[in-house]
């Protein structure tokens, strides 16, 4: 039996996620499912605690963030050097991107339900990005990462005592909203000197670049309609020559994937990324606020074991062949 531990971030959700703890832990009892839970208590304590319960014996272990997408970032690249540890997440934030991404319930205690299932299935290995930025450590992300306007966004929610406003009266995806508005008009685009695969690609007057590993972004937004985390490739997004208000019209069709037919938006599918530009953009990484570029990001294949109810391509084939040869 594998040993499972909740890291769980009190504070998510201005702190809603411990009311949302306590009805977890009311079913896991009902459950009689053995378990340790440790909390959170500053940012960065989510991956200091992974990275302990990872080095704590070898024996493969279940490790469930329960929180946001900041949470599920950092328990990320605290287990990302050991290859005996499964991922699990139980939404409790207010974007849950990675709960849509990997096909997880939104209502607590059915992502319970469906973990505990997940549990006694093969995990699915799937791939994470891993971005270099010169004179720090490397950084991991798990459901995508991007440079410039998206990223001063962003930063500016992470800073904002709005954003707890708003998760009170349980509005917190509007404060994206509110910072696009609010920097829509001062934002100076720029020139992006972009590498895919060794192939050189240069776009002016670039709004941002978002490199995904999943579908969803900032709150449900739909940035990479197409992407699977287990496919060994990035899907790149690229938004550039646009205009204030046009921007404003893209923003609104991303959430159904529309924003892809317009001719300023470009994509691309690669492992191997490099971003420069003139001026230094701000970059984030699962939401997070990371660095500036320059950077370069690279494809670790199947680097992580997670739960999730997304069935990897061979799974799917096999079971096809397997149905065919049975008729």
């Amino acid at each position: 039996m594998k040993e499972i531990y909740f890291i769980v971030n009190p504070k998510a959700k201005n702190g809603y996620c411990l009311k949302i703890w306590e009805r977890i832990e009311n079913q896991l009892k009902e459950k009689q499912v053995s378990y340790l839970a440790i909390f959170t208590e500053y940012q960065g304590h989510a991956k200091k605690l992974a990275s302990q319960i990872a080095e704590n014996n070898r024996n493969e272990k279940i490790i469930i963030a329960v929180g946001g997408d900041g949470t599920i970032h950092e328990v990320l690249n605290g287990i990302v050097k050991n290859n005996h540890i499964i991922l699990g997440f139980i939404p409790g934030g207010s974007g849950n991107d990675f709960s849509r991404g990997f096909q997880i319930p939104s209502e607590p205690v059915e992502a319970l339900t469906v973990i505990l299932r997940l549990m006694k299935q093969e995990a699915l290995p799937i791939d994470i990005g891993k971005i270099k930025i010169e004179n720090q450590p490397p950084y991991y992300f798990i459901n995508n990462m991007g440079a410039g306007f998206d990223a001063v966004i962003s930063y500016e929610v992470n800073q904002s005592r709005m954003k707890a406003l708003l998760n009170k009266l349980s509005l917190g995806r509007l404060v994206y909203v509110y910072f696009l508005l609010k920097k829509l008009f001062t934002y100076k685009t720029t020139t992006i000197d972009l590498s895919i695969d060794g192939q050189k690609h240069i776009f002016e007057q670039t709004w941002f670049v978002t490199v995904s590993n999943q579908p969803y972004y900032g709150g449900g937004m739909k940035i990479a309609p197409v992407a699977e985390p287990d496919d060994g490739l990035f899907d790149i997004t690229v938004v550039h020559q646009l205009s204030r208000l046009k921007l404003l019209l893209v923003f609104v069709s991303v959430f159904w994937g529309k924003h892809i037919h317009f001719k300023e938006v470009k994509t691309y599918k690669g492992n191997a990324i490099s971003i420069h530009s003139p001026d230094s953009l701000f970059v984030h990484a699962d939401g997070e606020h990371v660095g500036l570029t320059p950077l370069t990001i690279q494809l670790q294949d199947k680097a992580v074991e997670v739960l999730t109810r997304i069935r990897c391509k061979k799974q799917v084939e096999l079971k096809e062949r397997d149905r065919n040869e049975w008729y």
